[in-house]
This record gives C-alpha cells, sequence and structure tokens, in this order.
C-alpha cells in the first residue's frame, strides 16, 4: 500500500487495507466526512479480525467471566488476574504468533512471547513462566522440521535473555497445518493487590509518554496481515513480521515494574498489534478521555515515515504510559536509571477524540469510541461441514487388532505428538532454579509463589483432532484436559486464558466450528468454576489444502497451597500400588492410534463433565490427604502410553511397572481400545499399598470407578491380560524410541 499522505481515499483503498464498502461508509458516516488517508489507516487497524475481534465478540457472552477469584476479568484488560490469597494475584494470557511465523519462525516466535511478557508486566505482576503451545505440519517434511527448529530457538532466545523461566507446554503434529503453523505463547506473572495497573489515560492534562525502542516500518500492516489468509504472495511479507529486542525488553520490563512499584503511573499499555494506534485509543476508552498526540516526537529509526507508518508500525519493545504531571521527574528518572529511552508525545484530553499531529499540525482526528466501541461486530453464516457424519461414523469392526504389542506401543512413542520433547526444550533455561520445581515434560509446569509457601500448577492443552470430528466435544475435552493436568500436579484449577486458532470465518463450515468451539469452552469452564479471564483469537488460519483443524487451546493455572504436597507424574517406588481413577470405557474415535496404525481419522469423541469433575476433585482430595506418590492422566496415546510415561519420565530414576488388564476390560472391549483409546476423565496414580484403603474410601466418597491395576517394580514393562503377556519390553528400550523419535528427525545443527 502506499503510504503518502496525500493518497486518494476512497472504496477501493479501503478494500486494499482490509475494510469492506459497507464499513468504508460506516466510517464515513461517523466522521461526517471522508476520512484521510491517517484516518483510515486508523479505522484498518483498529476495525481488522485482530484488533475488533468482530466477527467473534458477540459470541463471548456465552463465556462465564465472573468469580469470586477474578480480580480483573476479561474484556477489561490485554491480561486477566484471579486471586491465590496473602495479597497476590496471578496474571496470565495466551497471544498467538502464526502467520508471522509462516514467514519467519525465529523473529516471529521470539516477538511472539515478547508481546506476551508486556501484557503481563504492563498491569503490574512479575512475569515467573512462559509455556509454548505449537502446532506443526508433518516432521518428515524439511520445510516443518525448519520451522520447528526455528521457532523453539525464537522461543528460547527470547525468554533466556530476557530471563523470563520457559517451562514447557505442548507440541502437536498434523498435515493440517502444514504451511500454517500455530505458535502461541502463553505468559503467566505474579502481581501485588496493590501493584494492579490498568491500561487508562487519566486525568486531563497529564503527559503522555513513549517509552523503549524507536519505531520503524517492520511490523506496518501486522494487524491486517494476520486477518487474512495465508497466500503464497503473503507467505513471502517479511515486511509484516516485527523484529524483538530481548535485551531491551528485559530493562524495559524492570523499568516498568519499578515505575508502577513507585506509583509514578496512572496507565500503561504495550504498543502491540496495531502499535501506536491501538494502545492510544484503547487507554482512552477505558477512561472515557482523549487524547492527543504528534508523531513528530515519536522516536524514529527510518528517515521519512509517515504518520500512516508511524501509528501503524509494530516495532517492539515499546510502551505507552500516562504519568501525572506532578510525578514527572521521578518518572523520568527511573527510565533513565534501565537505560530506557522515553519521550513526551502527548496529552490527556477531556474532548473523547484521538487527534493526531505532525509538527503540531493536525494529521488526524477521529473520536476514540469509534475506533473502539463503534467497531462493527457481526454474526457470520454457519453450516454443519459436509464431512461431518462421514467422519464421525466410525466402524471397528473392519480393523484388525494388532498381532505385537509390543511393536505397537514403540510406533506410538515414536510418534512426534507423543514423543519427549527434551531435545528441543533443553534450550530453555530457568531463571530461578529453586522457582520452577516441575518443568517442561511434565502433565503441568509447577512453580513456586516467592515470599509464600504456595505453588501455581500451569497447563496447556487441546487436542485439535478432537475438535475437528466434534468441535463441541473437543473444546470441552480441552478444558478438561488442562484442568485434569492441573489436578494431577495437586493444583485446584482456578480459571482459564484461550487461545482460539481457527479458519478463515468469512466460510459458513468454518465459523460453526468456531461456534461449537465457544459453546463447549463455555459449558465445560462452567461446569467446572473456571471463569475465562483473557485470550485471544486468530482466524484465517489456512493454506492451498484448506483450513487448520479447529483450535481453541487453553491455559489454565491452578493453586497448590502448599508446594510440599505437589505430585509429578512419575513412579517413584518399589512396591507402589497402581491405580486408574475413573471409568475404562472405549476411545479409539480421533486417537493417535487410530491415525498412526490405521491412518484414519474418524470417530465422535464424548466426554461426561459431571464425571470428569468427580475424578478430579477425588484426585485433588488424594493428594492433599498425601497419599498420592504420582499422577498421570490419560491422553495422547491412552493407558499404554500414560502407564510407559509413568515409567520412564524421569530420566535418572526409571522404574517398571506390572500391570494386570482383567480387573478393567469390559466385554467386548477391544483389547487396543483398552491399550491406546484416549476417552478422558482417567488419571493414573499410584500410593503405597499401605494407604489403597484410603484411596478406595476417598474414591467411595466421589461416587468414581477406580481399578487396581498392578504395582511399580523392576526393569521392564509388562502388561498382561487373561494370563498372557501383551507387552514385555524393557523401561530403557522405551525411553530410547520416547527420548529419540524428536532428533532423529530433526538433527541438531551443533
Amino acid at each position: 500500500m502506499k503510504t503518502k499522505e496525500d493518497v486518494k481515499v476512497n472504496a477501493v483503498l479501503a478494500e486494499e487495507l482490509g475494510l469492506t464498502g459497507q464499513e468504508f461508509d460506516k466510517i464515513k458516516t461517523l466522521l461526517g466526512k471522508t476520512p484521510n488517508v491517517t484516518e483510515l489507516g486508523l479505522f484498518s487497524a483498529m476495525w481488522s479480525e485482530h484488533c475488533s475481534y468482530k466477527n467473534s465478540r458477540k459470541l463471548f457472552r456465552l463465556f462465564p467471566t465472573k468469580g469470586r477469584q477474578v480480580l480483573v476479568g476479561a474484556g477489561e484488560e490485554n491480561s486477566g488476574i484471579v486471586d491465590i490469597g496473602d495479597g497476590l494475584g496471578v496474571a496470565f494470557k495466551i497471544e498467538s504468533h502464526n502467520h508471522p511465523s509462516a514467514v519467519e519462525p525465529f523473529e516471529a516466535s521470539a516477538t511472539g512471547i515478547g508481546g506476551c511478557v508486556r501484557d503481563i508486566f504492563t498491569i503490574g505482576a512479575r512475569p515467573v513462566a512462559v509455556l509454548g503451545s505449537l502446532r506443526f505440519g508433518s516432521l518428515d517434511n524439511s520445510r516443518v522440521q525448519y520451522l520447528f527448529k526455528e521457532v523453539f530457538r525464537g522461543l528460547a532466545h527470547y525468554a533466556n535473555i530476557a530471563e523470563v523461566s520457559a517451562v514447557g507446554g505442548e507440541a502437536y503434529f498434523d498435515e493440517s497445518y502444514e504451511g500454517n503453523p500455530l505458535v502461541n505463547a502463553f505468559v503467566i506473572g505474579i502481581v501485588r493487590h496493590e501493584d494492579i495497573v490498568r491500561g487508562v489515560a487519566r486525568g486531563v492534562g497529564n503527559p503522555v509518554y513513549y517509552i523503549g525502542g524507536k519505531t520503524g516500518r517492520d511490523g506496518v500492516g501486522g494487524a491486517s496481515f494476520a486477518s487474512k489468509e495465508i497466500t503464497e504472495e503473503s507467505a513471502s511479507t517479511k515486511g509484516a513480521v516485527a523484529i524483538g529486542d530481548p535485551e531491551l525488553g528485559k530493562r524495559l520490563r524492570k523499568a516498568c515494574l519499578e515505575l508502577i512499584e513507585k506509583k509514578v503511573v496512572v496507565g500503561m499499555q504495550d504498543m502491540g498489534a496495531a502499535g501506536l494506534t491501538c494502545s492510544s485509543c484503547e487507554m482512552a476508552t477505558r477512561s472515557q478521555t482523549g487524547i492527543e498526540i504528534d508523531v513528530a516526537l515519536v522516536p524514529q529509526g527510518e528517515k521519512g515515515m509517515t504518520p500512516y507508518e508511524i501509528l501503524l508500525s509494530e516495532s517492539q519493545e515499546r510502551m505507552l504510559a500516562v504519568s501525572k504531571a506532578e510525578d514527572e521527574e521521578v518518572f523520568l528518572g527511573i527510565l533513565r536509571k534501565w537505560d530506557v529511552d522515553a519521550v513526551k508525545i502527548g496529552k490527556v484530553t477531556d474532548d473523547g477524540v484521538m487527534r493526531v499531529k505532525e509538527n503540531g499540525v493536525i494529521a488526524g482526528e477521529v473520536p476514540v469510541e469509534a475506533l473502539t466501541k463503534q467497531a462493527p461486530l457481526y454474526d457470520r453464516e454457519i453450516k454443519e461441514p459436509a464431512y461431518l457424519k462421514e467422519k464421525q461414523d466410525l466402524s471397528l469392526e473392519s480393523l484388525s487388532e494388532p498381532g505385537d504389542y509390543n511393536k505397537v506401543l514403540l510406533k506410538l512413542l515414536d510418534v512426534p505428538t507423543i514423543s519427549s520433547k527434551e531435545s528441543a526444550y533443553k534450550q530453555f533455561t530457568y531463571v530461578k532454579k529453586d522457582e520452577v520445581i516441575a518443568g517442561a515434560g511434565s502433565d503441568a509446569a509447577i512453580v513456586r509463589v516467592e515470599g509464600t509457601k504456595k505453588a501455581l500448577a500451569i497447563s496447556v492443552d487441546c487436542n485439535g483432532r478432537f475438535c475437528y470430528l466434534n468441535p463441541y466435544n473437543g473444546a470441552m475435552m480441552a478444558v478438561a484436559e488442562a484442568a485434569r493436568n492441573v489436578v494431577c500436579a495437586g493444583g485446584r484449577p482456578l480459571a482459564i486464558t484461550d487461545g482460539l486458532n481457527f479458519g478463515n470465518p468469512m466460510k459458513p463450515e468454518n465459523y460453526w466450528q468456531f461456534q461449537k468451539c465457544i459453546e463447549g469452552l463455555s459449558d465445560a469452564c462452567k461446569a467446572l468454576g473456571t471463569p475465562v479471564i483473557s485470550g485471544n483469537v486468530s482466524f484465517y488460519n489456512e493454506n492451498p489444502k484448506g483450513p487448520i483443524d479447529p483450535t481453541p487451546i487453553v491455559g489454565m493455572v491452578g493453586l497448590i497451597e502448599d508446594a510440599e504436597k505437589c505430585v509429578t507424574q512419575n513412579f517413584k517406588n518399589e512396591g507402589d500400588v497402581v491405580v486408574l481413577l475413573g471409568e475404562n470405557k472405549g476411545g479409539l474415535g480421533g486417537s493417535e492410534y487410530l491415525y498412526q496404525i490405521h491412518n484414519l481419522k474418524k470417530g465422535n469423541p464424548q466426554i461426561d463433565m459431571g464425571a470428569e469433575k468427580s475424578v478430579q476433585e477425588a484426585c485433588l482430595e488424594m493428594i492433599q490427604s498425601e497419599i498420592i506418590r504420582s499422577a498421570h492422566d490419560c491422553s495422547e496415546g491412552g493407558l499404554a502410553i500414560s502407564l510407559a510415561e509413568s515409567c520412564i519420565a524421569r530420566a535418572g530414576h526409571m522404574i517398571g511397572v506390572v500391570v494386570d488388564l482383567d480387573v478393567i476390560k469390559k466385554d467386548g472391549m477391544r483389547m487396543d481400545d483398552t491399550l491406546f483409546g484416549e476417552a478422558p476423565s482417567r488419571i493414573v496414580v499410584s500410593v503405597k499399598a499401605s494407604d489403597l484403603q484410603k484411596l478406595e474410601e476417598i474414591a467411595g466418597k466421589h461416587s468414581i470407578p477406580y481399578y487396581k491395576l498392578g504395582e511399580v517394580r523392576g526393569t521392564q514393562f509388562i502388561v498382561r491380560n487373561d494370563n498372557r503377556e501383551l507387552i514385555n519390553m524393557s523401561v530403557t528400550a522405551l525411553s530410547d524410541g520416547w527420548r529419540n523419535a524428536i532428533p532423529a528427525r530433526v538433527k541438531s545443527d551443533n
């Protein structure tokens, strides 16, 4: 797009900037005139899907957003906050950087973390953990191997230099993500109640400061770029990808947190999507004020930038802050201390207008609420996808059962979605090693809350294949799995943030999937008492072959009241009894086994949220009673993989198990379904034999089924049924296959 300020503004230009003819007409009505190019640029950014959520916001009304624990709820700020007692809150947010990661995976994944970190400390919270939720095509593809390596390298690069502990996450591999990877960053921070700061521009006459790095042309149009499908042409649009500076980001974080601690900030917001435009008008909207800025005062890293470019640049490590006039000297002194540049570029006004000047001359004037509250909201057409009935119709009778279960188990442990991600996670470092109790590879990361006995249990989950086959149930299962992982660590689930990744919303089949997933997330959160406190929507995730599987990623945070009572997934001691909590029922539909062994992506995944909640409550009470030695949920790969991972998860302390399936195999249930079915609401735990009675009492109290499977012992993984061995393998062989699967496909550069 031409950026000359004298370019002719008309419907054609508006369409180039992603606005419809109807939207262009509405803009003219709101302004009472035809906008100039700068004003049109403001609308193109703020009315993009990326900033306005115009195709999704109406459905967000379905979400539960309130709760006694909620301090800052969904839609109030860029990050939500829940109370964890002791005058502390936990702030968390998930953010996507999908389209940029298809173009520049290293830079995009790095800046994805950077932007999410800024959303956390902007509200006054100290970032304590970051997790990645990633989706790629097949790792047998050389391009995917490159994306995988560069995304992890970018995540590690930013997190390590910026000094934020990267504690894990998840990665799935499926052909639907070919050419359109998903890169979602999930950041968690701790804040004192008295330090919570809002993104507001209050106090008429108060100075508005630009803080941080210089503004360049990198990222101009990034919000619009993220609001359309990837094509061969757009895949080479590297100018839409901003470049991060983690060293500056670290200083910026420390400076901003000190500004907040010293109470010299009225309000603050990150210049993320749509840069200076978004931060200015959103801060003014929340305060019901106006804002005036002069773009000529903005520090610029390139020559000849127009107001349009300055306003829409997404250069990284930049904040907009409002200070009290009487505190400016202290304010600027703190920024100088941390070697962070700050320039006064404007002031708060009382007229409800975003006024843009260039060297004192007005370049654009727009009512702030026209950019924010008056952005169009749409109800899109929905249509059940034509594929659904055929894909949900799964008949197992025609599928042969394996003759060699050892071989099948090794095959599944070698699948990148299931196999260990240690080779990638080893790039991550922990800022405070004693703060991270459990990191990458656990059901949930466990991070201590400094100055207390408490810890946070953190998980991020979603199985896109389930959502493809049944969007409503699949979304519920994502919430359930995230909560179940938190419970397995000993945490009580508090709330979620969602990263909603979908195809083009203008296609009725895609929007039907989106609506059903929203309904599923909402109902699951209501059932578990975990409100939605923040989130992100990423539409237009498609490649020439079609849309991605619907992928509503759920980030869940839970509270462990006593960190000494936390639990990890690995078996601990010889002689411990292994028990399955929850009903053992069929679940081959949508499973990795069905996909990998039979090359089928079929089935109709099911979940009973009442049963799910009962299993979680029972497991949590058992952990709090200190009888549980290990806990690991059943998910990808089913019961067999859950048992195997419990044996091999801790490389320095691997231990065998002997289990007998006679107690759980139902009449008519296939053995492959018993071993590899992925029905939810099941947890594998281990206890001392002397504590088995207590486990039974708690299970009875919550009316959940449980099955004594066997015991921890030896160095072999042995599964028996009906007096014959189905599986007998050394834990060393299982570990080798599980740990070497990804390194064998993705060669190290070292």
